[in-house]
């Protein structure tokens, strides 16, 4: 089995910082977003790896290089433009070839792994498996609707969801995905959506399967997420790497190198090298590069690298 990890996402609703530092390379707890995904598949066994790219290609594979670092084998693709998920698993398919593969979403945060998923899905003979979770509010995301563990139905975002079984970010995938792709269309949304492939799967007599997930999970991509995120992944600990003038409060992670000046910070991310001086108190915030206030900053996202486009 080999191991997809789509990263070409422009992580817009972390900008700033995202334009400077490419979402999938964002540190969180002192360790970059990618880093998380790459532990997931490596416990499954799954060592050869391609990462699908987007604009921040040059960033991604002078952070990551050919994988040695951490003990697999990246391969790297290029989206050329946003056009869904579907859309980007599509560049990947000369990677994969035959055999089979584990997608992953690179901003999704797990708290265990998936190898019980890994098996099942191999012994079951299915075209695909995908990673289920329910959730109290299933109409913000794909909802599976399920007969035993046979997946009969996918409902983009629902008004009135007919399971509580969100689509969580992690699939398992055969070969017989690359036949339903080129007859895919564009969503109203106008984006190639990975549901309406599986659904494709579905409706094409294929063995769809879910596989409930009963552990923590994130999706890394707002303010308020980020630090939700940041904060399990420390284990409701500081984690201080840099230096800190000021008094520190809780849920607060400083990265390596970084020289903060404050009155006090609390919930907030400060990243590696950042150089930071705040007259007042950093709240539910994220900041990197060299940032001066005269006043307090408050659930903002700061970069002081950035200067405009």
């Amino acid at each position: 089995m080999k191991g997809v990890i789509l990263a070409a996402g422009k992580g817009s609703r972390l900008y700033p910082a995202t334009h400077i530092v490419p979402k999938p390379l964002l540190p969180m707890a002192n360790r970059i977003t990618l880093h998380y995904a790459l532990d997931r598949l490596t416990e499954m066994g799954i060592k050869d790896i391609c990462v699908v790219v987007g604009e921040n290609e040059p960033k991604m594979r002078a952070a990551l290089g050919d994988g040695s670092d951490y003990g697999v084998n990246l391969s790297y693709v290029r989206q050329t433009e946003p056009k869904g998920l579907a859309h980007a698993v599509g560049f990947a398919k000369e990677f994969v070839g035959d055999d089979t593969f584990a997608l992953y979403l690179g901003d999704a945060i797990y708290g265990s792994g998936f190898a019980e998923h890994k098996k099942k899905f191999e012994e079951s003979g299915a075209a695909n498996l995908n990673i289920v979770k329910p959730v109290p509010d299933p109409s913000r995301f794909g909802v599976a609707n399920v007969e035993g563990d046979r997946i009969v139905k996918l409902v983009e975002k629902p008004k009135n969801p007919e399971s509580n079984l969100a689509m969580a970010g992690l699939y398992f995938f055969g070969p017989e995905l690359w036949s339903v792709l080129p007859d895919l269309q564009p969503s109203g949304r106008g984006e190639y959506e990975i549901t309406d492939a599986i659904q494709m799967l579905i409706n094409r007599g294929h063995m769809v399967l879910a596989g409930e997930f009963d552990d923590a999970w994130f999706d890394t991509g707002t303010l308020d997420s980020y630090l939700e995120t940041t904060a399990y992944l420390a284990k409701g600990e500081n984690l201080i790497a840099g230096t800190v003038n000021g008094e520190i409060g809780s849920g607060v992670v400083i990265g390596e190198g970084a020289e903060l000046t404050c009155e006090k910070i609390e919930d907030s991310v400060i990243l590696p090298g950042a150089k930071v001086s705040v007259s007042g108190v950093i709240r539910h915030s994220l900041i990197g590069g060299t940032v001066n206030s005269s006043g307090s900053v408050e659930s903002q996202i700061l970069h002081g690298d950035y200067q405009g486009e």
